[in-house]
């Protein structure tokens, strides 16, 4: 028997996932164990192999990959990171001082190639939810747009859009396509912030406080923000410092600025070097958009399950 590999879950980390994977109801068939088919998930997302060159010890290779486009299809690897996020709320382990900002990741050309044609329902009825409570298929913390990777001029890419918290673990995620701007779709990661509460009472979807760079220095951004009665630490561009200068006292006073504050911004980008040590994530392999958002979060909660 091969020995378990370098990338597999601990005893401790199947512990905390278990309870929030799917039951089987036997009504089509019995599950293959959950164990070994998310191990092998996390091998060929670490590496970054085809699913055909998965090693033994995971079981069919049909049966791991085809477990992943259905969960990813379904809402279930966001469910499970929310839970997580919960469980990390109600301890008290969440730092609400946030950070927002945005990767690029260049698309393999096995990315390329995807039907036009919808690829499966979002729901089935082969299992009950387990420790997921209801909602399957309908809560997300992740979005994404379109299949095709996207044509900027810098070649096919995808962007990962995400926030982060104060100890750099993912809050949202949202996956657009590479010639999308970075400001455009900071609304859609600030409406994901939806951490569950154990317990009664709604989801907590406001933090303490944002960072983001120059990039999301724009009016609607600030009106958002001050809508929200979020504070804020963006710094302004100089070409807007510039007309509101040239306008006088119609020109308005400068958005406020806190140095100190943003330097906390860092834990954004320590939160994406976390997820682009996977293979999988730095590099689009999937032709489906929403099969690697799957990919994405795996790895999100994969990283604040070994934080």
């Amino acid at each position: 028997m091969e020995d378990r590999g370098r990338g597999d879950l601990t005893d401790a980390q199947w512990e905390r996932l278990r309870p929030y994977l799917p039951v089987g109801t036997g009504r089509c068939g019995r599950w293959r164990d959950h164990r070994q088919v998310i191990n092998g998930v996390l091998h060929r997302i670490r590496t970054g192999v085809p699913w055909r060159d998965l090693p033994h010890r995971y079981g069919p290779w049909k049966t791991v990959s085809e477990r992943h486009r259905r969960w990813s299809a379904d809402g279930t690897w966001a469910l499970v990171l929310r839970r997580l996020q919960a469980e990390a709320d109600a301890e008290g382990d969440i730092d609400w001082e946030i950070a927002v900002d945005s990767t690029s990741v260049r698309a393999h050309q096995h990315a390329a190639g995807a039907h036009r044609a919808v690829p499966m329902p979002l729901s089935y009825g082969c299992y009950s939810a387990g420790g997921l409570g209801p909602g399957v298929g309908k809560a997300a913390t992740a979005v994404c747009e379109g299949d095709a990777p996207g044509r900027p001029r810098g070649g096919s890419t995808t962007w990962i859009h995400l926030s982060a918290d104060g100890r750099c673990r993912v809050l949202s995620l949202v996956l657009t396509q590479g010639q999308r701007a970075d400001c455009t779709e900071f609304e859609a990661v600030m409406n994901g912030i939806q951490v569950p509460r154990i317990g009664a009472g709604r989801p907590r979807s406001t933090p303490s406080s944002v960072s983001a760079d120059k990039a999301y220095s724009n009016q609607a951004i600030g009106q958002c923000l001050r809508r929200r009665k979020i504070r804020h630490s963006i710094p302004g561009k100089r070409d807007q410092a510039a007309i509101r200068r040239t306008r006088g006292h119609a020109g308005g006073r400068p958005p406020g600025f806190d140095p100190v504050r943003y330097r906390k911004r860092n834990t954004v980008e320590r939160a994406i070097s976390k997820l682009l040590n996977y293979r999988a994530v730095a590099t689009r392999y999937d032709k489906r958009a929403y099969v690697h958002l799957g990919t994405v979060t795996v790895a999100a909660f994969m990283t604040l399950l070994r934080a």
